[in-house]
């Protein structure tokens, strides 16, 4: 049942069903009553509601699971999915981004080089991660790690999840723009292969600076956007109570971005959002690496970098009709 605590609005429906439920087994058990099919019918019930909820969510709803707190986060991902997991520190400039992570790991047999953004799990973590915002120092560490990987032949995994680049003074000081910018120049002639997924919130360029790959999937609801859409609604419409209708514009979800050639895959999530079963969503994302690795690592380097450098030209590119 979802955590009563982080309750969104259009689950309340299902929530109340399900408590609904508890409450019939449980004086059932107290009185010993049989209502098993009673009790088959609701469930029948809850699964339906379940279904028609959320295949019907709107962006700004799906953005909303995209930033629940229980959904499961990058080191979750990593220390679920992979043999051995060794993370390493420090940018070699005299940072330690807490929202950039990232190290060596066994996944599959393959040796690997895993990176991703933290957020954290409540508001004191949330501090010390800064809210999965990376610094400059943050992305220069995921270059010398992807450096690292292709100096040693190792593929890269890549898991985004943030709103975006920390935009304080101090970033814009130490070179943000600059960081991210390297970043997107360099992924482009690395040789191994790269395999990116949003696996929850991937907002602007914070995304894109470990977003350059060969292949990019996303979770079923999570979201990929230029800007936040609180952010375009208070610059378009100077109200940030438009943002559904921005989110709406902004083409964030999955299936949007699939359609519009942006992303390369769409991962199915449980019913309810990875957050309700994490560890189904966790072998969801494995087993799509896994295959996506055998098929991209036959690939000649020279192949998957001219790949990978078209995949990025073409987005954009559109026809005008005559008129």
């Amino acid at each position: 049942m979802p955590d009563r605590q982080i309750l969104l609005d259009f689950e309340k429906p299902l929530v109340e069903l399900e408590s609904r439920i508890d409450q019939i087994r449980s004086l059932a058990k107290d009185n010993g009553v049989d209502v098993d099919q009673q009790i088959y019918q609701l469930e029948q019930r809850a699964d339906q509601l379940r279904q028609e909820i959320f295949s019907s969510l709107s962006p700004m709803q799906k953005m909303q699971i995209a930033r629940h707190p229980r959904r499961p986060s990058t080191l979750d991902y990593i220390q679920t999915i992979t043999d051995e997991w060794l993370e390493l520190h420090g940018d070699r400039r005299g940072n330690d981004d807490p929202a950039m992570v990232g190290g060596i790991a066994k996944l599959d047999g393959y040796s690997v080089v895993v990176l991703g953004h933290q957020k954290g799990r409540d508001t004191k973590d949330n501090v010390a991660r800064n809210f999965g915002m990376a610094s400059p120092g943050g992305y220069r560490k995921a270059l010398r790690l992807m450096e690292h990987a292709d100096r040693f032949g190792l593929p890269i995994i890549t898991l985004i999840d943030t709103p975006g680049a920390y935009p304080g003074v101090s970033a814009e000081e130490l070179g943000q723009g600059e960081a991210i910018a390297a970043n997107l120049r360099n992924c482009f002639g690395l040789q191994v292969p790269i395999i990116c997924t949003v696996i929850g919130e991937g907002g602007s360029g914070g995304a894109l600076g470990i977003g350059v790959g060969d292949h990019l999937m996303m979770f079923e609801h999570s979201v990929y956007t230029v800007a936040t859409p609180e952010a375009c609604a208070a610059i378009l419409w100077r109200d940030a109570a438009k943002a559904p209708k921005a989110a709406e514009a902004l083409k964030i979800t999955a299936d949007d971005l699939k359609q519009l050639g942006i992303i390369d895959q769409v991962l199915a999530e449980p019913r309810g959002g990875a957050h309700r079963l994490p560890l189904e969503a966790a072998a969801t994302l494995k087993a799509a690496l896994i295959k996506n690795l055998e098929q991209i690592s036959k690939m000649s380097v020279r192949d998957r970098q001219e790949r990978r450098y078209q995949k990025f030209r073409k987005m954009g590119v559109f026809l005008e009709a005559d008129l």
